[in-house]
């Protein structure tokens, strides 16, 4: 009995202090902006948000593959713009990524061994 009063205590203080309608709120938020930008680029990213003491810190585009068709400037745009008008509210900072997938085989990580004879005349 007294765990289930401990719990609807816990529940009434986070409905109280708004924690729950935020998360409900940023997750639609998120969807709108993914929406958005897809409609946009043609690629759905993945968004996600953190909130602190009611205030939007930051914002996490991550798109499943480079973006090539307008320059990276013109991504930043569209997705401030988005970000923006979608959250309400301009967050702290908003940070955009790419998926690199696997590398390719035999490049690990884009690096190359030298050139057998570098160095060999110094």
């Amino acid at each position: 009995m007294s765990r289930i009063a401990a719990l609807v205590i816990v529940f009434i203080t986070l409905v109280g202090c708004d924690a729950i309608s935020t998360l409900v709120d940023g997750v639609k938020y998120a969807s709108a902006v993914e929406s958005d930008l897809a409609a946009s680029t043609g690629m759905k990213p993945q968004v996600g948000f953190a909130w602190h003491n009611g205030r939007l810190t930051t914002v996490t585009v991550t798109f499943p593959r480079l973006y090539a068709a307008k320059p990276l400037e013109q991504l930043a745009d569209m997705v401030r713009r988005s970000v923006a008008s979608e959250f309400k509210q301009t967050p702290d900072d908003i940070v955009l990524g790419f998926s690199l997938g696997q590398a390719p085989s035999g490049a690990a990580a884009g690096l190359r061994e030298p050139p057998q004879d570098a160095g060999a005349e110094l």
